[in-house]
């Protein structure tokens, strides 16, 4: 539908056209999956954990989002034993959650890099949904 600039009479109207055009953006933007950041282990067993954040990325497109997951992306590039490239990408990772609906937390064992995310996510009031290992959601946060 295109917004016209002009009232009924034809005058223009740019506060009404303004208003207008936001509100159609936000229309579009909802109908565009939403973002969730993936948060899973990658250190210890980093192949199993790698794996296992492929599944649970692939779950979550499956479910209608656009998975974020950075620690599949980064240690591409970053090494991840260098403290000041993993601090990098832990910034990149931030940077990518601001722009996420929801944080999926997955597994039994929330590590120390989960941690960071979850009391980040926590900061910024994002609603977080818990996981097992088989995609199946928790009630509660773990202990």
């Amino acid at each position: 539908m295109a917004i016209s600039r002009k009232n009924s009479e034809m005058y223009d109207d740019p506060t009404a056209y303004e208003a207008l055009t936001r509100i159609e953006i936000e229309e579009e933007r909802r109908r565009v999956r939403p973002l969730v950041y993936i948060c899973s282990p990658y250190s210890g067993d980093v192949q199993r954990n790698t794996f296992n954040a492929c599944r649970y990325s692939r779950f979550a497109a499956k479910s209608g989002y656009i998975p974020v997951t950075p620690h599949l992306m980064y240690p591409q590039f970053l090494n991840d034993n260098d403290p000041a490239e993993r601090d990098l990408g832990l910034q990149f990772g931030n940077a990518l959650m601001d722009r996420c609906a929801e944080v999926w937390v997955f597994g039994a064992h929330v590590s120390n890099g989960m941690a960071a995310e979850i009391k980040r996510a926590k900061q910024r009031r994002c609603r977080i949904r818990y996981f097992t290992e088989r995609c199946e959601e928790r009630k509660e946060a773990l202990s």
